[in-house]
């Protein structure tokens, strides 16, 4: 990772990935681990942007039915549409798969303020 690029985690089970400008957020192994293998994944076509604490993704896991909750606020640049077709992609730990939204203009403090661990 060089020094624009960092990995920091959300309290709910999130990996978030800053690169430069930009914010990817996925399901981090503890995540998979609270949800169980996941199944089914409602992705919202229509959000432009998202607020602190607002439902990001809508999951049915084996352990559990749930919406994952955005860490902070940013605007939404693409949803992972993948998931809709390929769940099972949030169970797999590869980050290319398992990304749920990229996001700009994040505010820096409410990144750094998230876990430097899973």
């Amino acid at each position: 990772m060089t020094e624009k690029t960092k990995v920091k985690y959300s309290e709910n089970g999130l990996w978030i990935l800053k690169d430069g400008e930009h914010y990817r957020i996925g399901l981090s192994e503890k995540g998979q681990d609270d949800l169980g293998e996941v199944m089914f994944v409602e992705i919202p076509t229509d959000v432009a942007r998202v607020e602190k604490n607002d439902n990001l993704i809508g999951v049915e896991g084996a352990k559990a039915v749930t919406e994952l909750i955005a860490p902070f606020s940013g605007k939404v640049m693409s949803f992972n549409t993948e998931l809709a077709d390929n769940p099972e992609d949030l169970n797999t730990s590869n980050r290319d798969k398992n990304w749920i939204v990229d996001v700009t203009e994040v505010d820096e403090a409410e990144f750094n303020a998230l876990s430097d661990e899973v």
